[in-house]
């Protein structure tokens, strides 16, 4: 009786280890799940403003190019007219 009277005692610590570590394990899971929400709260972000960006560009763009290519026909009379070239 003496063994059992020291497994009892033993056997209940060890159980009550593995409730400490199911909890800890609980809490880092709470954690990565919240840290895994901002991430993905964060990127989605980023791909709205990636998107905002691009959809800038392309209308600078559409008033840039033609702009440039009016000022370069210009530039090209302008030395025809006073024969530079």
């Amino acid at each position: 009786m003496s063994d059992d009277d020291r497994i009892i005692p033993l056997l209940e610590r060890i159980e009550e280890n593995q409730r400490k570590a199911l909890a800890a394990q609980e809490k880092h899971l709470a954690l990565a799940q919240a840290q895994l929400e901002r991430s993905n709260t964060t990127i989605q972000e980023s791909i709205g403003l990636q998107r905002a960006s691009v959809a800038r560009q392309k209308q600078a763009l559409v008033v840039i190019l033609p702009l440039v290519a009016i000022l370069l026909l210009l530039l090209v009379y302008l030395l025809f007219k006073y024969r530079v070239l």
